[in-house]
């Protein structure tokens, strides 16, 4: 391949990382500063791009200069943010898991999978006092932040109200996007084990709390099963407000890792699990190729219970239930 068509082919992959609505001429007049005509020179491969104007392509795309030299090796080019230990560290995680949802909302065909080990974040998120002991947790054992070196949690601490606004925010927009998880019964366990771990250590403020989450736990359940019966999204406090499609399958013989993918139009994103909050992406083709290609053999090899298999439904569910009710009676038990 020649030169000026490695370079149209540049930006055609480029393309595909727009939504359609977007005109790609007008995107690269932007960004390097030039004219329509200067723009559309570049894009057909017409006028060569000088290092500088590659190299601000390349970072506003979050893409590799192998894709402008058309080269095939065995690297894939992840990009993502991670701890960097400030006080608000943990907004700008929240922000960044808007702006990723964002993204996918801007294309007309969309889908996000979810191979699950512990349950997305957004589910957590349809509680207010679940969504805050989350938050408390992330911020306390996982990012460290100091403030909350000495702090015990409780649900009446109202600290958490910095986060309300980018919490809708987060599941107004993943309540757009239809979705397809895949789960194992242990899905619920990490975060029935934190809670237990906390009020082990004596980081819950009352026992009470500790009951009251538990219950909260059971209420997201409920909604679960609500979602996967119906096969949409429902935002419990916005009932009225019709939620994309939601497919829900069990594999009983596979724990996920928390992968995501996500499909845009023509363009598929794989974001891996880090850190335990964390997530890098890669839009690398052959990766996210075999990517798909085994979250589809993965599917092919679940139960799906989502509109479908009310018996298969309703065990899953109940042997969540089971989960919850035997650590609640456990932690009573230990208190009496």
């Amino acid at each position: 391949m020649s030169f000026n068509k490695s370079q149209a082919a540049f930006f055609q992959a480029l393309k595909l990382s727009l939504p359609s609505y977007t005109s790609l001429v007008d995107e690269i007049a932007e960004i390097l500063g030039i004219s329509i005509d200067s723009a559309y020179r570049r894009i057909r491969g017409e006028k060569l791009l000088d290092f500088a104007e590659l190299e601000i392509l390349c970072s506003r795309f979050n893409t590799s200069v192998d894709k402008f030299f058309n080269l095939h090796s065995n690297s894939i080019l992840f990009q993502g943010n991670q701890n960097d230990y400030q006080e608000n560290s943990f907004m700008k995680w929240m922000e960044d898991v808007y702006a990723q949802l964002n993204l996918v909302n801007s294309f007309s065909k969309k889908h996000i999978y979810w191979l699950v080990k512990d349950m997305p974040p957004f589910h957590h998120y349809y509680h207010k006092e679940l969504a805050a002991f989350k938050f408390f947790f992330w911020r306390k054992s996982i990012l460290f932040t100091d403030s909350l070196k000495d702090t015990k949690f409780s649900i009446r601490d109202d600290s958490y109200d910095q986060f309300a606004e980018i919490t809708e925010k987060i599941l107004k927009a993943y309540h757009k996007i239809p979705t397809t998880e895949i789960w194992n019964i242990e899905g619920i366990n990490i975060t029935l084990r934190q809670i237990e771990l906390y009020h082990e250590m004596g980081i819950m403020t009352s026992f009470e709390d500790t009951i009251f989450l538990y219950n909260c736990m059971l209420e997201v359940i409920d909604n679960l099963e609500k979602m996967a019966e119906k096969g949409k999204k429902i935002l419990p406090a916005h009932p009225e407000i019709e939620g994309a499609d939601y497919n829900f399958f069990v594999n009983e013989f596979i724990i996920g890792d928390n992968t995501f993918f996500a499909t845009m139009d023509e363009r598929k994103v794989t974001y891996l699990n880090h850190s335990v909050i964390y997530f890098h992406g890669t839009s690398d083709p052959s990766f996210n190729d075999a990517m798909f290609r085994n979250l589809e053999n993965l599917i092919k090899k679940s139960t799906q219970i989502s509109l479908v298999g009310e018996k298969e439904r309703k065990q899953f569910f109940n042997k969540l239930r089971k989960k919850v009710v035997e650590q609640l009676n456990a932690t009573k038990e230990k208190e009496e």
